[in-house]
């Protein structure tokens, strides 16, 4: 964690803000995987310790995405079709939810489900544009279940945050100014913290804190991934009919940083719906 990080998070712990601390499965299994001599049969033991996040991991791993249409009897299985370092970048999306709870149950499910469409349908887009952008299916889920996750902390936060921002209904999300101008702190913030402190890889981190635009001063793989996760959300309001606002400043971006033409944005979206209902 660089020292402006450790500021703002020190800042955040005088607000009340409390920022998850990961899970004992993760810490275990980023140990394991520094050493050069881990088995596949002592990560899988590591990850069942936890069956709330192994249910998950297998849920995801059935997807044609990472599974490559395969069942799966075994977290090994899963390790071996999916890829050990793979795997850990899925656990640590799973580790999320179960991390992070709220009283708020409504608000949570509801985050919980549009970061886990907006995730399914990132890995789909990474995995079509891989040979365009670089940025591998794992990697693109792990950001779309990260990428808002300032919410949820928020959420425990604040008791009324919901409730000032409208959060109980799917079409509702915060917006940055509302949230500073009541909270003095916006989610976007947060959510970098938060994947700061749960050591996910730096372009990831910085695309969670700029996921509301389009980094001029990113280069590489930060820019792509917001893209990633912009174009997954563009496609999750469309999925389910709502209107999208934020995309009419930055499509245009969007579509050209994935070398993609906006004649074709609809032919694309209609590819990769059909894909994200097929997933299973």
């Amino acid at each position: 964690m660089t020292i402006n990080a450790e500021k703002a998070m020190q800042e955040l712990v005088a607000k009340g803000i409390k920022i998850p601390p990961q899970p004992k499965v993760l810490v275990e299994l980023r140990q394991l995987l520094a050493k050069d001599d881990y088995d596949t049969r002592e990560l899988a033991r590591i990850i069942s310790q936890d069956p709330g996040i192994s249910a998950m991991l297998f849920k995801a791993a059935r997807s044609p995405v990472f599974g490559r249409g395969k069942k799966f009897d075994a977290i090994e299985q899963v390790i071996m079709v999916v890829g050990a370092k793979q795997t850990f970048n899925l656990v640590q999306a799973m580790s999320l939810a179960s991390t992070v709870t709220v009283k708020t149950r409504k608000a949570f499910d509801i985050f919980w489900t549009r970061s886990q469409e907006i995730a399914q349908l990132a890995a789909i887009i990474a995995q079509d544009r891989i040979s365009v952008c670089n940025v591998f299916p794992d990697q693109a889920y792990m950001a779309g279940i990260f990428h808002e996750c300032g919410v949820p902390v928020l959420m425990q936060r604040f008791p009324d945050y919901c409730k000032a921002l409208q959060l109980e209904d799917t079409c509702c999300w915060p917006s940055l100014a509302d949230e500073d101008a009541r909270f003095h702190v916006d989610h976007c913030s947060v959510g970098y913290i938060v994947a700061r402190h749960w050591a996910l890889p730096d372009f990831v981190c910085a695309a969670i804190q700029y996921h509301h635009q389009m980094p001029r001063d990113e280069l590489g793989a930060a820019c792509t991934l917001v893209a990633i996760i912009q174009l997954a959300s563009h496609f999750y309001h469309r999925v389910n009919n709502v209107d999208d606002a934020l995309w009419q400043t930055i499509g245009s971006e969007v579509l050209k940083e994935l070398g993609l033409d906006i004649d074709g944005e609809q032919e694309y979206f209609d590819e990769i719906s059909e894909r994200f209902h097929a997933r299973q």
